[in-house]
C-alpha cells in the first residue's frame, strides 16, 4: 500500500486490527492544518530542553519519512518551532510526532505538513547536549525504532513494529470494509444492536461466573 492508501484506513482501524494497541497517548494530538501521516519512522532522542540535535536530525531524516522526537516528555520548554517546521515541510517529511512540545502554535496551525506534540509552550530549548540519532526511543508511551510506521489522523497515532505492517494493513483494511457494510446497513434502518447480536452476547454474560483469576460458564466446575 502506499502511504495514502494506508491515511485512508484510519488509526482506528489500525489499532483494531493490532489487537487495540499501538495507540500513542492521548495527548499526544496534531497542531497543524492536516493530521492526515504515515510513514517510517526516523528517531532522535535529545536531553531535556535541549534542540541541539534536532537539527542535525532534521537534516538527516529522509524524505517521506516521519521524524520522532523523543523529548522526554518536556511539557514546559518548546523541542520545535515554526523554522523547524518550514523546513521539514520544505524537505517532504511525512510528519512530526514529538514528545514533549512546540511553540509557534498559530504559524505551524497553517501549515500543511502534519506536527504532533503534547503541548504548546512559549519557552525555547537549548542547544548544549549531544542526543542520539535513529536508535530506538520512547515516544507517546509507545516504543518506537526506526523504520516502525507512524500513522496519524485526528484520532492520534498509531505505531506500527515494521516486521507486522504487512499483516496489519491486510486487517485493517478488512476491518474497514466490514465497517462499511454496517454503515450502509445502518443508514437502511437497521439496529446497530441486532447487527452486532448485542443481546444474545449480554444474555451469555449474565450467565458467566466472573472472579478476577477464573471465568467460567454457570454450572460448570471451577
Amino acid at each position: 500500500m502506499t502511504p495514502k492508501q494506508i491515511v485512508r484506513l484510519g488509526a482506528a482501524a489500525i489499532s483494531d486490527a493490532l489487537g487495540k494497541r499501538g495507540a500513542m497517548d492521548h495527548d499526544m494530538q496534531c497542531h497543524s492544518a492536516k493530521a492526515a501521516m504515515a510513514g517510517p519512522a526516523f528517531t532522535v532522542q535529545v536531553h531535556t530542553a535541549d534542540i541541539l540535535m534536532i537539527s542535525q536530525a532534521l537534516t538527516e531524516c529522509p524524505k517521506g519519512h516521519v521524524l520522532v522526537i523523543d523529548a522526554q516528555g518536556e511539557l514546559n520548554t518548546a523541542a520545535w518551532g515554526e523554522l523547524t517546521t518550514y523546513c521539514a515541510h520544505r524537505k517532504g517529511l511525512a510528519g512530526i510526532v514529538i514528545d514533549g512540545a512546540l511553540r509557534d502554535a498559530a504559524k505551524i496551525s497553517r501549515s500543511p505538513l502534519p506536527v504532533y506534540a503534547r503541548a504548546v509552550v512559549p519557552n525555547g530549548g537549548g542547544a548544549e547536549y549531544l542526543g542520539e540519532i535513529n536508535i530506538t526511543v520512547s515516544c507517546g508511551g509507545q516504543v518506537v525504532r526506526p523504520g516502525d510506521w507512524l500513522i496519524g489522523d485526528r484520532d492520534g497515532v498509531v505505531v506500527v513494529p515494521a516486521e507486522k505492517l504487512e499483516a496489519t494493513l491486510a486487517l485493517a483494511a478488512r476491518i474497514v470494509k466490514a465497517e462499511k457494510i454496517l454503515e450502509r446497513q445502518i443508514l437502511g434502518g437497521a439496529d446497530l444492536g441486532a447487527l452486532l447480536r448485542v443481546s444474545a452476547k449480554i444474555e451469555r454474560k449474565r450467565g458467566e461466573i466472573f472472579i478476577p483469576q477464573l471465568r467460567a460458564e454457570a454450572g460448570e466446575d471451577a
